[in-house]
């Protein structure tokens, strides 16, 4: 037998060739699942065939019962009986009705008529006093008749809810529905309420009790459908409706329909027993669960009803079992709203979910107005509830919005096409706003409530012990661990919540109006520090041990403390005045010695340890949830309130902080963001990371316009994990130039330490970093072939001496980026002749020299000085009427970019409000003193003027002169007509700062941007402050160290280290005062400055070169000295200095030569 033929076996005696094993085995499985199926399709055929000869059979019945029934109906006064109603009335009824109008989700004319003629006679019924005929009277007949009553009125509820979803008005027969919904309504009404019957008795009142508790129970239940009935018939009203019957008193049948309905919806919440935690039939957990996710959830439903209803609604006996159902069973409800209406939903990322809607609702409802939230006692549970619920909604809705794509980014694309409602509407964006049917409003206009004061104020009174003074009494005590008491914590989670809502929903002024309500609320900043400092600082803090709250006497009285400062800070407006003019005359002794006594023993402290907080080392995920979002609100609230902080305020009456204070804030805050930074952080952090990082900015720039923290203290967090200058300047270039769109909302790690907090470098560093992303740019350009290669890429001009700014100007403004390449310059003198000598780079740094002194230079008529002592460039406002005015300033931020892309010190400081444009950063009114310390004196005075402003005669505008011509500025449309009174000078002070500071420049600052920018990247220039920007421009500190120079001199012409000459010249060097050092030094190099990295880094470098002597042979040997004086080279930073033979000859000479200010002329 071969080989395969082993394997085969005949099963039926024949050939191995007839078939395998394995092949039968798959053959009579096949055959088998076939007799299956085929069983199944017969009986499903059977059941099928048996399924419509029932209904075809039930139809025809009912369809001869409604015959029958409405013959009946025609002659039935003498017949009326209750015990007639059930079997001669309702059963027919309900039987019919419920088979060819339910069924088919479809209401006949036939069938309207049917209801209308059963509901009269069931209300004529009900209504009557006659035991015999009233149809309640079965509810304390036998055991059949309470039976058969509970089963009918069961059904006619579900028959009720049914004719409310269908109810709509604009339908053929509108009227005719309308008036059978009212009659269905207010039946189901008078049979849910047992005192609207009149055939009770005491002896069988217990069983009308029960009977009546029982159908609200059905009624709270998802089988009556009346929840789901009566949000969709809510759905179908205009929200406009409310403001329509608005102190109107409304009888109409709509009215009348939304009354009954409301009052049906509310019903087992005043007739079962009061308990959420109860699933008993007796409880109202079902009612207050169908609440939750068909009432709530139903967009502007607050809205959309009567005014006159909306109290029913914000009753607590409604909202907190509501709110205490959706904190136990939130998992179960948010699941099931998920699934409202979600087969009608097309687009879910363009429509606010149902937990929006249930949010916004609360909200309206719980905190609607200040009436509806101040009541005490027994509404505090429900506050408890509401901040847990709130909270809860909020985390759920924005976990919604990540799970969509839908950021703050992209708000504004979904609220052009946000869709409120799953029905037909007309949806519009306009400036925010949306519009639905006849409402305009947006969606978060429902949470205003939020950022009103009394509304914090509210929460905050609960948490100062009003809970506890009233008792828990509304929960039982097994829940007290679940729910617990409301705390600091809690407001704190509720706010930041709500602010992150608002940055997403609120396109126009995003998170504004509640950050205007937290900073500007009385002490809430102050208790917030308090929780914070305790947490973060729990061996430190004097109130450490105490709860959260902030209860405890010690807390008490730094509250009190902080509202009396913000008070004083209120009241004192003759002493801030007093204040603003010591700021310029000078402080009491006594006020600077207390001042200075802080302030020196803090700044001075150079322990890194103190300020590098342990416990935020790990970054934002290091922290707490509670203490993450406890610093998300503050940082965003603090931020924002630093915004209008004047430096009065935050100096001197150091309010809402003090100094100590502020010092520990920064230190927290550098050591959250500088780790958070450091280590990469998911997107669920960028709340809190951007929100530190902005106040982190606003309290260090605070500090580098008036220092009240020690630089150690910037340092601190990255003492011992700070990267080589050179790994930090490299990675933030690959980072940057490989970030992609998608990644802005992922925190980046080194590279954005560099760009977000560049302050932990010191400043050495940072200038080392610049240079180094100046070599990295060149090594990239040379590798495009920009630098070398075929075809030479240097600029060659012309440019004649006495016209420097327009030669430079003509030839180099048009080659932008080009600009970086090599310049060679060939100068043309004032006689017309080209002027001898090559260019090595001297020429062109004398160039850049001669440009920037002339077109700097106030007579130019482009830059002016600030009338501080400091004399800081700023653009010149009458620079708009020169010719090229614009042009001109462009090109010499490319003039200074240049200089900076070269290493080349110019001689010029900007002002720091201009510096601050070109940095990216707003400017605020203090900043007005260091430009114009006059008008802020003036404004000053305005602000603090006691009698009426109108006296002064001011109005919204400013008047401007140039070139002998006046030009009025207004400061707001019409502002020439509008005069500033005591209720607008705020306005107009900030206005004209805002002016002064932002928009009066604002064209030169962005004119000098685009040209600085051409050479020098923006996130280079961020790596400094305004003051950081000018040494980085114009050099060190106004004295040099002589050695370092001395150790970076070369010595050209025969003069070497051991000349006399030179010995003679650093000894009279090192005499020199600092004033007298930097005038040398301005000879030589045109600056008076050292480079910030030492002489090391002067390009060219400093050189001394010999001179021949000039004294005739004989005067050399009877002693005489050389009579010629030194020179100087710019262009080559080089000292021609003569062979003098004694030190006091020298010292005159260089003297003599550094003080007439010139250079190449003298001999």
């Amino acid at each position: 037998m071969d080989e395969p033929s082993k394997h085969q076996v005949s099963l039926r005696g024949a050939s191995a060739r007839e078939i395998s094993r394995d092949a039968l085995l798959e053959k009579v499985s096949h055959e088998r699942e076939q007799r299956i199926y085929a069983r199944r399709a017969a009986a499903a055929a059977v059941s099928i065939q048996s399924v419509w000869r029932r209904y075809n059979v039930t139809t025809k019945e009912a369809i001869r019962l409604q015959a029958e029934w409405e013959t009946l109906m025609k002659n039935h006064a003498d017949l009326m009986s209750g015990r007639w109603i059930s079997t001669c009335v309702l059963r027919p009824f309900l039987f019919f009705i419920l088979h060819l109008s339910t069924r088919h989700q479809k209401i006949s004319s036939r069938d309207l008529s049917c209801m209308q003629c059963c509901f009269k006679i069931l209300l004529e019924s009900v209504n009557s006093t006659d035991s015999r005929k009233n149809f309640c009277s079965l509810v304390v007949g036998t055991i059949e008749e309470r039976r058969t009553w509970t089963y009918q009125v069961q059904k006619l509820v579900t028959l009720c809810a049914f004719i409310l979803a269908e109810c709509d008005r604009s339908c053929a027969r509108g009227h005719d529905i309308l008036v059978v919904t009212s009659l269905a309504l207010r039946l189901v009404v008078f049979l849910t309420d047992l005192k609207g019957w009149k055939i009770t008795a005491d002896d069988n009142l217990q069983d009308a009790d029960a009977a009546v508790k029982g159908l609200v129970c059905f009624l709270g239940s998802q089988k009556s459908g009346l929840y789901a009935s009566i949000r969709k018939y809510i759905n179908k009203l205009d929200p406009s409706y409310s403001s329509k019957t608005n102190n109107i008193v409304q009888t109409d049948d709509t009215f009348l329909i939304i009354a009954s309905a409301i009052t049906l919806a509310v019903r087992p919440f005043n007739v079962i027993k009061v308990d959420v935690t109860c699933p008993s039939p007796y409880g109202v957990s079902y009612a207050a669960e169908q609440y939750c996710l068909f009432l709530l959830t139903i967009p502007w439903l607050a809205q959309r009803l009567p005014a006159i209803l909306l109290p029913a609604l914000k009753h607590t006996s409604i909202l907190s079992p509501c709110l205490r159902m959706l904190l136990i069973s939130r998992d179960e409800i948010f699941r099931e709203m998920s699934y409202v209406d979600q087969s009608k939903v097309q687009d879910s990322s363009k429509v606010i979910p149902p937990v929006g809607w249930a949010l916004a609702n609360i909200v309206c409802l719980a905190a609607g107005s200040e009436s509806d939230f101040t009541d005490s006692g027994r509404m505090n549970q429900a506050y408890l509830s509401y901040v847990h619920v709130v909270i809860t909604l909020a985390d759920n809705l924005l976990v919604w919005f990540d799970s969509v794509g839908w950021t703050e980014k992209e708000n504004e694309d979904f609220l052009g096409n946000i869709e409120t409602s799953t029905e037909s509407s007309s949806i519009a964006s306009h400036e925010g706003q949306m519009k639905y049917g006849s409402l305009n409003m947006s969606y978060i206009d429902l949470f205003r409530p939020v950022h009103q004061q009394w509304h914090l104020k509210r929460l905050l009174a609960i948490t100062d012990g009003g809970a506890n003074r009233h008792g828990t009494t509304t929960l039982p005590l097994n829940e007290m661990e679940q729910f617990g008491v409301l705390e600091l914590l809690d407001i704190a989670h509720f706010y930041s919540y709500m602010l992150r809502i608002f940055a997403v929903l609120n396109p126009t002024t995003k998170s504004l109006p509640v950050l205007n309500m937290l900073a500007f609320t009385p002490g809430f900043l102050g208790n917030l520090w308090e929780v914070l400092e305790s947490f973060i600082f729990p061996g430190n803090n004097p109130t450490a041990g105490h709860s959260c709250l902030g209860t405890s006497k010690v807390s008490r009285k730094k509250k009190d403390g902080v509202d009396r400062k913000l008070k004083q800070a209120n009241k004192d407006g003759v002493n801030k005045w007093v204040n603003v003019l010591h700021k310029f005359t000078g402080k009491s002794q006594a006020e600077d010695k207390q001042t200075d006594s802080v302030h020196d023993d803090q700044v001075g402290d150079d322990s890194s340890d103190v300020w590098d907080v342990e416990s935020l080392r790990g970054g934002p995920q290091g922290v707490s949830k509670n203490i993450s979002y406890l610093l998300h609100l503050f940082c965003a609230t603090y931020s924002h309130l630093l915004l209008v902080l004047d430096d009065i305020e935050f100096y001197e009456k150091q309010v809402p902080f003090t100094l100590e204070q502020q010092r520990r804030i920064a230190s927290i805050l550098n050591t959250l963001v500088y780790n958070g930074l450091s280590h990469s952080v998911g997107r669920q952090y960028k709340p809190l990371m951007d929100s530190a990082i902005r106040c982190l900015h606003l309290i260090y720039e605070r500090d580098c316009r008036h220092q009240f923290c020690p630089p150690v203290l910037w340092l601190s967090p990255a003492r011992m994990s700070r990267p080589p200058v050179a790994v930090a300047a490299r990675t933030h270039e690959a980072l940057s130039s490989s970030l992609r769109a998608d990644d802005a909302l992922t925190v980046q790690n080194m590279g954005s330490v560099v760009s977000a907090t560049p302050h932990v470098f010191p400043f050495e560093e940072r200038v080392q970093m610049f240079r180094e992303f100046i070599n990295i740019d060149k090594v990239s350009r040379k590798m495009a072939g920009e630098v070398t290669g075929p075809g030479s890429r240097s600029v060659e001009i012309v440019v004649r001496r006495g016209h420097v700014v327009e030669d430079g100007f003509r030839q180099l403004n048009s080659l932008g980026s080009r600009l970086k390449s090599s310049i060679h310059v060939s100068f043309v003198s004032e006689s017309g002749l080209p002027e001898a000598g090559l260019d090595y780079g001297g020429l062109s740094k004398e160039f850049l020299t001669d440009i920037s002194k002339e077109a700097f230079s106030p007579q130019y008529g482009l830059f002016t000085q600030t009338s501080t002592s400091d004399r800081h460039l700023i653009p010149n406002a009458a620079a708009r009427y020169l010719e090229n005015g614009i042009q001109m300033i462009e090109f010499l931020g490319r003039v200074v970019g240049k200089a900076l892309y070269e290493g080349i010190l110019l001689d010029y400081s900007f002002s720091h409000v201009f510096v601050q444009k070109l940095l990216g950063r707003y400017s605020f009114l203090d900043e007005l003193s260091t430009v114009d310390p006059e008008l802020y004196r003036n404004l000053m005075y305005v602000k603090h003027y006691e009698g009426d402003v109108k006296e002064l005669c001011l109005d919204f505008t400013v008047t401007e002169e140039s070139f002998g011509k006046r030009h009025i500025i207004e400061l707001k449309p019409g502002g020439k007509d509008v005069n500033v009174t005591n209720e607008n000078k705020m306005q107009y002070i900030h206005a004209m700062a805002d002016y002064k500071l932002n928009q009066q420049m604002l064209r030169f600052s962005n004119a000098f941007y685009r040209g600085l920018t051409d050479l020098i990247s923006p996130s280079w220039l961020k790596l400094f402050n305004a003051s950081e920007f000018n040494q980085l421009l114009s050099g060190g500190n106004h004295d040099i160290d002589v050695d370092d120079l001395r150790n970076n001199t070369r010595y050209t012409g025969g003069y070497s280290e051991g000349s006399r000459t030179i010995k003679h010249f650093w000894e009279v060097m090192k005499g020199f005062e600092p004033k007298e050092r930097c005038m040398l030094l301005k000879f030589v190099t045109s600056c008076s400055r050292a480079p910030l990295l030492g002489f090391k880094y002067l390009q060219p470098s400093f050189t001394i070169h010999k001179v021949a002597s000039d004294a005739p042979l004989w005067a050399t040997i009877g002693g005489q000295d050389v009579e010629r004086l030194p020179s100087s080279s710019t262009c080559y930073n080089t000292l021609k200095l003569p062979t003098y033979k004694r030190l006091s000859t020298l010292r005159a000479k260089l003297l003599y030569a550094i003080s007439s200010n010139a250079g190449f002329e003298l001999s």
